[in-house]
Formats: structure tokens, C-alpha cells, sequence
């Protein structure tokens, strides 16, 4: 009897991984026909952000004085995460299978500043964990020294798992900030599995862009994929909401993505590399 009950046990892990898989692969596809389809764009949108980026890169290591560094350090870096707070917001409609032009850009900065402002913090404050209080807790060479880094380190490592969505999670749903920040760590704990295959894909989009200087994928491309991926993972929830009988089970549900999908892949359709290469010719 419990040989059966483990067997079954296997059987729904194996069907929630292929659906799972189902919607992965989907959710791949789209991002490179999205960004395919609107490359010059996304293209503008990452040198932008090199532009804005040069400044916290290049400018403090020429400044002699180290308060005035840090200075434009914490400056350079919050006027990063603002236009990537912007060129999520446009992004947003290219995933809804929109469009958006420059003066839909500059607009977006008046909306989304304080989101950007938010992630800038964020992003200082896990540089300063990982650079000052990290290595003094494990200098300490105590047993709480070591205790307190570790703990401090997986708190950091969710917190950066849960933040990736968070720009996103403000241009999509638009809650207010503190119901923003709270969703991001609901989506944490509710789809972890997701949210470190969409760390790992976008290291690896980012490593990418080194080689082609920043130009594809680079932020933007990371950006789209980010929303593109909660686009597609708020389905879950649509079609959760829908048969509240499965939450009530207490098991874990498998997700129709064969079905959720249905729209979607219509929508996207199917390519071939000719068409890539010389889409006039279809």
C-alpha cells in the first residue's frame, strides 16, 4: 500500500513538472519572438541604460575624495534603477502584445520614479549586506558570528529572488508599494521553483550580454522576460480563483497550462528561421 501511494506521489510530481515545462517553454518562445519583433527598440532602451550606467561605473574611481564617491555611487545607482523602472513599464506592452513609442517612454518616468527609487534602495542595501556586514559577521570567528551571516545570507538570497519581479509587479498590477512588496514575497514562497529558473535564466541572458556588449538581451531583454514571465504565471491564479475547489483540497494542484496557453500560442503563433532572417518573404 505505501509502495502504491509513493508511486502515485511520483506520478503528480511528474505531471506537475511537464506542465510546468509546458508553460517554461512557452514563456521562452514568447520572450524571443517579443523581443525579436521589437529589436531596435529594445536595443535603444539598453544603451540608454549604458549611458546612464557610465556614470556610477566611471566617475567615482576619478573622484580623490571617498564621501563624494560614495556620493555618486548612491546616486548613479538610483538613477539606474529609475529608468529601468520606466523601460519595465513600456516593456509591459510589448509582452501584452502592444507597442510603445519614445514620448510613451518619458512618460513612464513620472509614473514609475518612486518604483525605481524603491529598487535603488534595495539594491544599496544588498550591496552594503554583501560587501560590510556579511564578511563582519564571519570575521567575527564565532559560532553567532557564523550563525548571524548565514542567516543573514538565505535572507538576502530570498529577498533577491523575491525583488526581480518587483518593478514589474508595480507596472502590472499597480497596487500601492507596501502591497506591491508583499506580493513579491507571496510569489517567492508560492513558486520558488519559478522564481530560480527566472534567476538563472536571466545570469545567464546577462552573461550573454557581455559578449554582445550590452546590446541583446541586456536589461531589456531581462526586463521583458520578467514580465512576460508574470504575465503568464498570473494565469495560474486566474484559473486558481476560478476552481477554488482545488485549494480547498490542500494538495498542491497540477495547472492546466495546456489550456491556459491556448490563447497565448495563438496569439504568438509559430515561426520558422527563414521567417527570422526574412520576414518580408512570408
Amino acid at each position: 500500500m505505501k509502495d502504491k501511494w509513493n508511486y502515485r506521489n511520483v506520478l503528480v510530481k511528474s505531471d506537475i513538472m511537464r506542465y510546468t515545462g509546458i508553460m517554461l517553454g512557452f514563456l521562452i518562445k514568447k520572450t524571443f519572438f517579443d523581443l525579436w519583433d521589437n529589436l531596435f527598440k529594445i536595443v535603444l532602451i539598453n544603451i540608454g541604460f549604458l549611458v546612464v550606467v557610465a556614470a556610477p561605473v566611471f566617475i567615482p574611481s576619478r573622484i580623490p575624495s571617498a564621501l563624494l564617491s560614495i556620493t555618486v555611487l548612491t546616486v548613479g545607482v538610483l538613477c539606474c534603477c529609475v529608468y529601468l523602472a520606466a523601460a519595465s513599464s513600456c516593456l509591459r506592452r510589448v509582452s501584452d502584445y502592444s507597442f510603445f513609442g519614445f514620448r510613451d517612454f518619458f512618460a513612464a518616468f513620472k509614473k514609475t520614479w518612486l518604483s525605481g527609487l524603491v529598487l535603488g534602495a534595495f539594491v544599496i542595501l544588498a550591496g552594503s549586506v554583501v560587501t560590510v556586514v556579511l564578511p563582519f559577521y564571519f570575521r567575527m570567528g564565532t559560532l553567532l558570528g557564523w550563525a548571524l551571516g548565514v542567516l543573514l545570507f538565505w535572507f538576502l538570497v530570498a529577498s533577491v529572488l523575491s525583488f526581480q519581479f518587483f518593478l514589474t509587479v508595480r507596472s502590472r498590477m499597480d497596487n500601492p508599494l507596501k502591497v506591491s512588496l508583499k506580493k513579491c514575497f507571496l510569489i517567492f514562497f508560492d513558486n520558488l521553483g519559478f522564481c530560480v529558473f527566472s534567476f538563472i535564466h536571466n545570469l545567464i541572458l546577462l552573461v550573454l550580454s557581455v559578449f554582445l556588449a550590452f546590446m541583446l538581451p541586456g536589461p531589456a531583454g531581462i526586463l521583458l522576460f520578467l514580465d512576460e514571465g508574470l504575465r503568464l504565471r498570473l494565469l495560474k491564479y486566474d484559473w486558481l480563483e476560478s476552481h477554488p475547489e482545488t485549494v480547498a483540497s490542500g494538495k498542491r494542484p497540477k495547472i492546466p497550462w495546456d489550456e491556459l496557453l491556448i490563447d497565448e500560442r495563438e496569439k504568438t503563433g509559430t515561426r520558422s528561421l527563414k521567417s527570422f532572417i526574412f520576414p518580408w518573404k512570408d
